[in-house]
């Protein structure tokens, strides 16, 4: 499998010199370096031609970088137009940094990514307020690789992608995609969520990623998490939101305005990549055996979902539905003030399902549809 084109690249590439940073996000091994190399090499820029790589994982890099003057920037900047800050979250005060490199040298192109703690710091988003693009690159999106190959591809890669999921080294080494994935859910845990404030329980913390995975598509109760893993709902809440900025999990609210009956404060809780939730719980058998495919389908549509509105430019509100007598949806969009609603049923035989007279009768609904694997391209590309 060669390099797939990004949908990012072009957007980036339009936005290169503008005089604002461009950040790129997401969470380890999704492809955020080999994407920006990719656009530099697109643009015929090479390291002779003026471009400084920083790899912040290095640690002489980091400690360089590390709360530099003025001065020492302009001697590191030199005669280079693009820098390209690697793992920035990797280096202290780093958000001050890029800030000078932005405001004291607008004719270069200053490049960052930045994983897990990067936004946690908080140091993003207060210094370069204004100054910045930024972007979420995911694991590898159907309409990437229908672009890279086609709809045979696609269609020929979908087993694998609901177990195994789409990290770009995955799909690209699939003899050895289990070994892949059991090191990736072990840099999730160990490299970026256990130095972090406030995780001081690394055992609670396993127990609750593998009690997330085996409710994926169900409503998930706080109370209920505390008591599976042993302790209060509050870390759990907090737990939950550090994942969800390491880009691992995602919630789902209920949606809840018109129905007296409806869930006020349910949520659900989707992983980024089926691939990772079946590392947790060291589950790779084949569709055919599987107990949860139900659950799989549904993760991988609303995840990928997820990234055709991001790549696409949909600003979106999404949900799920729920009333205290059991009636459910799925999964909810929300764009400008319609609704689309989607029940995800993996036996094409289903697609008939019907959507609850009370939801349809309660909200202004544009579209409704049963996405099934003979179908569900149609929301994806």
């Amino acid at each position: 499998m060669t390099l797939v084109r990004r949908q990012l690249q072009q957007i980036i590439q339009e936005r290169m010199f503008q005089g604002k940073a461009i950040v790129l996000v997401g969470a380890r091994q999704v492809g955020k370096s080999t994407l920006f190399h990719q656009i530099l090499e697109s643009m015929e820029y090479t390291a002779s031609q003026q471009v400084l790589s920083l790899d912040c994982d290095d640690p002489e890099t980091r400690s360089m970088l590390e709360n530099m003057n003025l001065s020492e920037l302009r001697l590191l900047v030199g005669n280079n137009k693009i820098i390209m800050v690697d793992e920035a979250q990797r280096v202290k005060g780093i958000g001050l940094t890029l800030k000078m490199l932005t405001d004291h040298f607008p004719d270069v192109q200053l490049m960052a990514t930045g994983s897990s703690s990067f936004l946690l710091q908080g140091q993003l988003n207060e210094s370069l307020t204004g100054r910045k693009y930024e972007y979420h690159l995911y694991p590898l999106s159907t309409q990437e690789l229908y672009g890279d190959g086609g709809l045979v591809h696609v269609k020929q890669t979908l087993e694998t992608r609901l177990i195994f999921g789409s990290y770009p080294d995955v799909l690209k080494h699939t003899g050895n995609t289990r070994e892949i994935l059991m090191n990736l859910s072990d840099s999730y845990l160990y490299q970026d969520l256990l130095p972090m404030e406030g995780i001081r329980r690394p055992v609670i913390l396993e127990k609750l990623l593998v009690a997330l995975a085996l409710q994926i598509g169900s409503e998930v109760s706080y109370n209920e998490l505390a008591q599976t893993v042993g302790t209060d709902s509050k870390t759990i809440e907090k737990y939950i939101g550090l994942l969800e900025r390491c880009y691992i999990v995602f919630r789902l609210p209920a949606l809840s305005r018109n129905v007296r009956t409806e869930l006020k404060k349910g949520k659900k809780i989707y992983f980024y990549d089926n691939g990772i939730r079946n590392a947790l719980i060291q589950n790779f058998n084949p569709i055919a055996v599987r107990q949860d495919m139900g659950a799989l389908w549904e993760n991988f549509f609303v995840s990928e979902r997820k990234k055709y509105n991001h790549y696409n430019g949909r600003y979106v509100k999404s949900y799920f539905w729920r009333t205290t007598q059991q009636q459910e949806i799925n999964y909810i969009e929300e764009t400008d003030g319609t609704f689309t609603a989607f029940e995800m049923k993996w036996n094409p035989r289903k697609a008939n399902a019907s959507f609850p007279s009370t939801f349809l009768n309660a909200y202004p609904v544009a579209d409704k549809t049963v996405v099934t694997p003979d179908n569900y391209l149609t929301w994806l590309i």
